[in-house]
């Protein structure tokens, strides 16, 4: 582990979320929370077992998948479902919404703060009760369409 000051900054978050959550702090579980953070592609379970076998060889894909399961339970990271289906997982606990590349399977985080504030129609009310929802976008990027160009 390097001595950088974003290091010591994402072992504290991590320490402080174990510590709240009751599991146990693992170097394998940091190192899999440290490539979820500095990821900005929303990695998928097997890109995240590449980056952290390269400072924990040991590690199975079994272990990120357990890990993964286990963050995305208590709320540390989102599940996406992406354009390949393949399971992709987001660290951003706020409020945004997913840009999704149907080409290239980008996925971009953006806000939208005038759809936070609005509520759901009252309609959904006799559904049932909802906790929380995702508005995803899909279409082609900008990269994409140059290259069609």
């Amino acid at each position: 582990m390097q001595d950088s000051k974003s290091d010591l900054q994402i072992l504290n978050r991590f320490r402080q979320l174990c510590q709240r959550f009751g599991i146990k702090l693992t170097y394998q579980r940091l190192e899999i929370f440290r490539v979820l953070l500095s990821s900005d592609n929303h990695p998928s379970a097997e890109e995240v077992y590449e980056r952290v076998k390269e400072k924990v060889p040991t590690i199975s894909l079994d272990t990120v998948y357990r890990t993964l399961s286990t963050f995305e339970q208590l709320g540390l990271i989102r599940k996406i479902h992406g354009p390949d289906d393949r399971a992709r997982f987001d660290p951003n606990n706020k409020k945004h919404y997913h840009l999704v590349c149907l080409k290239c399977y980008k996925i971009t985080d953006f806000e939208w703060p005038e759809l936070d504030n609005l509520s759901p129609p009252e309609s959904i009310n006799s559904w049932g009760k909802t906790q929380n929802y995702y508005l995803e976008i899909r279409g082609i990027c900008k990269d994409c369409l140059k290259k069609e160009e």
